[in-house]
């Protein structure tokens, strides 16, 4: 039976008539047209569904709708600000940080959770941070240097 569920979605108020127990990941694609959210495993794992929930990376196709009910929900579309694209998206552009592009937007949203709880991590803490978004690609190296020179940008100090 249909449920009325509100939350926050790229800074603006939302209210939709939805199962709740539909997942996010399909209400963003599918209802709302939000197509950056990837479907890969559909089981939590390769992480090509993460948003952020109250600033924390999460697995859409793992979640219901009524679990974000009252929360901010960002998607990549909601990243850029202004029409100004986030430090983490310019980084990946500029270390050319994805070849096919699948995974980028649930990369880029990984990262910018991690960077939300650490604004300073090594490069370990990234390659930790990271090693549960699976990319086939082999954009690693150029992730990691991507996650460093945003982190270091939205500090002030590039």
């Amino acid at each position: 039976m249909p449920d009325t569920i509100s939350f926050r979605l790229n800074d603006k108020p939302v209210r939709l008539n939805v199962e709740r127990d539909r997942t996010l990941l399909w209400v963003l694609r599918a209802d709302l047209g939000l197509t950056g959210t990837k479907f890969g495993c559909g089981e939590g794992f390769c992480g090509g569904c993460t948003v952020l929930v109250n600033q924390r990376a999460m697995r859409s196709c793992s979640l219901t709708v009524k679990d974000v009910q009252d929360k901010d929900v960002t998607t990549i579309e909601g990243l850029a600000q202004d029409g100004q694209l986030h430090p983490l998206q310019r980084a990946f552009m500029e270390h050319d940080a994805l070849q096919c592009g699948f995974c980028t937007p649930g990369m880029i949203l990984q990262a910018a959770g991690l960077l939300h709880a650490n604004p300073r991590p090594s490069a370990e803490e990234i390659i930790r941070g990271m090693e549960d978004n699976f990319c086939r690609c082999g954009a690693h190296p150029r992730i990691v240097q991507a996650i460093q020179t945003a982190a270091a940008e939205m500090r002030g100090g590039r």
